[in-house]
């Protein structure tokens, strides 16, 4: 297997977790979000791992600074593909990187390995973790062409009426060859409702070039779901719980 890295995005406030802290150092079971995200990364393999951090930044740091990762600073907040924009000299050029976030504590090591060989075995250069749902409102969304291949992620605030009807949700997590995932990061523009730089828009870039573009699908959406609220946070902590009392049978 090449080599492979991990950029975890941390940066954001969460302001509807209605705390100063920055969301990512919440805890379930003594344990902060960001650290079960790190935990699975290194689970499946990744030997390299960037924490891009943002709002109190010192806080998070001193919170994670145990364990083996390297820290980047996002000063302004101009979306996902400027946050790995900021891990730039971290990526290196060759193996794979993945994309991961920070509020994601139910993403498993699992999940993340079969996302790496469905990504080896087709060949792809780059693949979406992807979910079907069935209240998508708000997602971006996997649109596919009628045989069923990837055609474009497009921002909820940017589909059109047929392109809201998918039902296949965008993560927001991905594997790249890290030597593509840099080169169209260098060619992304602000051309959208938020004048931000979309991560997503590498996939566009990526594919115009012939190169193969693809999702990697699961049934339940449980592994992706973020945390985004209090209530998010307790629901989350019941699943974790859940997971470890099956786990000891």
């Amino acid at each position: 297997m090449e080599q492979l890295k991990a950029v975890i995005l941390a940066a954001g406030k969460g302001t509807r977790m209605k705390s100063d802290l920055p969301k990512v150092v919440h805890t379930i079971e003594g344990k902060c979000l960001v650290d079960y995200a790190i935990d699975a990364a290194m689970g499946a393999g990744a030997e390299d791992i960037c924490l891009v951090l943002g709002y109190k930044y010192e806080v998070v740091h001193e919170m994670i600074e145990h364990k083996n990762v390297k820290f980047v600073l996002q000063e302004q907040q101009l979306g996902t593909g400027h946050a790995v924009l900021c891990a730039k000299d971290f990526l290196g050029d060759e193996g794979q990187t993945m994309i991961l976030f920070g509020d994601t504590p139910l993403i498993t090591a699992d999940t993340l390995k079969r996302l790496r060989d469905y990504h080896v075995k087709q060949k792809n250069t780059v693949t979406v973790l992807s979910a079907m749902i069935d209240d998508p409102t708000g997602y971006g969304r996997i649109i596919r062409d009628a045989d069923g291949n990837f055609l474009k992620s497009v921002e909820h605030k940017d589909a059109n009426e047929q392109e809201l009807k998918s039902h296949e949700i965008n993560s927001g997590m991905y594997i790249f060859d890290t030597a593509e995932l840099k080169e169209a990061l260098g060619k992304i523009q602000p051309n959208n409702a938020q004048g931000e730089y979309y991560l997503p828009d590498t996939l566009t870039i990526i594919k115009e070039k012939g190169l193969k573009v693809d999702a990697f699908a699961l049934d339940d959406p449980e592994d992706i779901t973020g945390v985004n609220d209090q209530e998010q946070l307790k629901s989350a902590a019941i699943v974790i719980r859940r997971r470890r009392a099956a786990a000891k049978h």
